[in-house]
């Protein structure tokens, strides 16, 4: 299964061990303490709090170094250090091994209960999560399951990439292009949260679905329900192998600010620069995520 790189890694284990912790906000937070306490040298922690600085759990004083930005019991949510459940676990097992191509053809619940170690029930509910979220489909009959159609490689992802960079986009150029206002503040305050922590406290599908649901929104502006329903095609299929890329969690936060500089443009009417800027934010993301 992907492991995430050394600075989200380390970043996440500093966040529980802050957790642990009990520290209130405003706590001095020391480059030796953090790298003491993790059995690391000093450079992965500086790179760790760093990182965290970057996405809002820490600030840092010139001359002074880092203090916590809130207190240490509100960072919750983390699913990067192994506390993850084992349906949870299991999910992205399943998800890996079929990217991976370790996992084809029909198969049943019990079969996943066999191979990733669940109850029946645990296996039904792994099951039922993936259907919700168009994954799976049980086969004609009732007996078994099958993978709906999913990006399954890096072309097909480099293709997905430039299917999006000739929709997205030009999205925004179309004739009934109108801003929801109440829509863009959502979606901003979703984006603001990413970079005050939610970048590492928020499960990869629920990144996943903030991140996928912002571009939705701006293809919605546009009033062309055909360019969103490709984009919420495109989104589906490449759900499982994004999800794999959100283990190394360290870029994410410039394409938060990213996010927040096209829905600037966008709210202030500058389409065409907007577009311009999509399409580059895009094209940049394509590179990472299939030759990175």
């Amino acid at each position: 299964m992907p492991r995430p790189n050394l600075t989200t890694s380390t970043a996440t284990r500093l966040v529980d061990l802050l957790r642990r912790s009990g520290l209130e906000e405003g706590a001095h937070v020391t480059e030796q303490w953090a790298a003491d306490e993790l059995d690391v040298s000093r450079t992965p922690a500086r790179n760790a709090m760093a990182f965290l600085a970057e996405v809002g759990i820490l600030r840092r004083e010139r001359n002074r170094g880092y203090f916590l930005n809130r207190a240490a019991a509100s960072l919750t949510g983390t699913d990067l250090a192994g506390a993850a459940d084992l349906e949870e676990e299991a999910y992205f097992r399943v998800a890996d091994d079929y990217i991976g191509g370790r996992f084809t053809g029909a198969f049943t619940a019990a079969d996943i209960g066999r191979g990733y170690g669940l109850t029946p029930r645990q296996a039904d509910r792994v099951l039922a999560r993936m259907e919700s979220e168009d994954l799976v489909r049980r086969k004609a009959g009732g007996r078994g399951w099958q993978f709906q159609q999913v990006l399954s490689t890096v072309e097909a992802h480099d293709q997905s990439y430039r299917f999006r960079m000739v929709i997205e986009p030009n999205a925004l150029l179309e004739p009934g292009f109108r801003v929801d206002p109440q829509a863009a503040a959502l979606h901003r305050g979703q984006q603001e949260s990413l970079l005050r922590g939610d970048i590492l406290l928020l499960p990869r599908a629920e990144l996943f679905r903030v991140n996928a649901s912002f571009h939705e929104m701006l293809v919605g502006f546009s009033g062309n329900q055909f360019l969103l329903d490709a984009a919420r095609r495109q989104h589906r299929l490449r759900r499982l192998i994004e999800y794999r890329h959100q283990v190394d969690r360290s870029r994410l936060a410039g394409q938060a600010r990213e996010h927040l500089h096209l829905l600037d443009l966008v709210e202030d009417g500058k389409l065409e620069e907007a577009a311009a800027f999509l399409r580059h934010h895009l094209d940049k993301v394509r590179i990472i995520k299939t030759q990175g």
